[in-house]
């Protein structure tokens, strides 16, 4: 077996266990949906529908699903329903190619700008800065050059635990006393960055969203600083999104879209969950593409998303 060979198979088996749960609820309720049932008819799609609401797919995206799949059981006649999983592989890839710009197929990818400035946005707690230490190890790991840089001077341990990731990583962190200016920080990394000859630079900043107007100011005026030292910064806008919380997600994402120019999603803890439908619905209702999922708590468990990969997995 090749190298390549070996971590695809490696990186698949990660995503097959990280979507166990997702996948073995999903497979219990479809399984339910068709009993008794050997054609994909109006009861089968009804039940269907329930399936992938309650999967956290959402319900304008299960709407569509479901449509495509009436349509096609129209165009074909008469469709099995052991063909159902299949039906459901091709249409939802298809629903999330529509909706997903082509995004680099790993962390060793050329980068379209160096550096290549990361802004990552998301409340506390959906594991922002865990995955900012997991992007920062694989970018390394990949042969790139990362800085990263700890933003959120609102909270010591956001800033401690960057530190801790930092050395996990093997990158250095950039960062000021607590309460220091959030644009003077991401400031001061760009400018390291850059003399240094960097490939990345990610930066970490506050979660708060009690306030969308403050978060929008803060969110801008760390923009602004940022391309004093590289003008088009940042390429990447990245909000982080908590699988497990299913709908909550789906509220988070409304919210910092609104606040900010989002142009890229991580969505984690789908290890720990069987709500890994929201990956679909939010990649659909946003038009906004799913680039990170993560799987498990290792720091190598963070996966660039291939749409193909994931609902092979889900629905095989």
């Amino acid at each position: 077996m090749g190298i390549f060979n070996f971590f695809n198979k490696e990186k698949k088996e990660t995503l097959d266990q990280g979507l166990a749960k997702t996948k073995e609820s999903v497979f219990s309720k479809i399984t339910r949906a068709v009993a008794g049932k050997s054609k994909v008819d109006e009861e089968v799609l009804d039940n269907l529908e329930e399936v992938l609401i309650t999967s956290d797919v959402g319900v304008e995206t299960t709407l569509r699903i479901i449509q495509r799949i009436e349509e096609r059981v129209a165009r074909d006649k008469y469709v099995n329903t052991s063909e159902l999983n299949s039906l459901l592989k091709e249409e939802i890839a298809a629903l999330l190619a529509e909706n997903n710009s082509e995004m680099p197929v790993d962390f060793d990818s050329p980068l379209p700008q160096k550096p290549y400035v990361i802004m990552v946005v998301g409340v506390n707690g959906v594991g922002k800065t865990t995955t900012i230490g997991k992007l920062a190890y694989h970018f390394n790991k990949a042969g790139k050059k990362v800085y990263l840089g700890a933003a959120d001077t609102f909270r010591a341990a956001a800033v401690e635990q960057l530190v801790i990731w930092g050395e996990r990583a093997g990158v250095p962190v950039i960062k000021q006393k607590m309460g220091s200016d959030p644009a003077s920080v991401a400031y001061d990394t760009i400018a390291s960055a850059k003399a240094n000859n960097a490939d990345v630079v990610i930066i970490d900043t506050a979660g708060r969203l009690h306030n969308k107007v403050n978060l929008m100011n803060e969110l801008s005026k760390i923009k602004n600083v940022m391309q004093k030292v590289v003008p088009d910064a940042p390429h990447e806008v990245l909000l982080v999104l908590d699988g497990s919380t299913g709908q909550n997600a789906f509220e988070q994402a409304k919210q910092f879209t609104l606040a900010t120019d989002v142009n890229a999603l991580a969505i984690t803890k789908l290890d720990g969950t069987a709500k890994g439908g929201v990956v679909i619905g939010i990649s659909d209702q946003f038009k906004i593409p799913v680039k990170y999922i993560g799987l498990g708590e290792g720091i190598e468990h963070l996966q660039v998303f291939d749409r193909k990969e994931f609902v092979e997995s889900l629905f095989s």
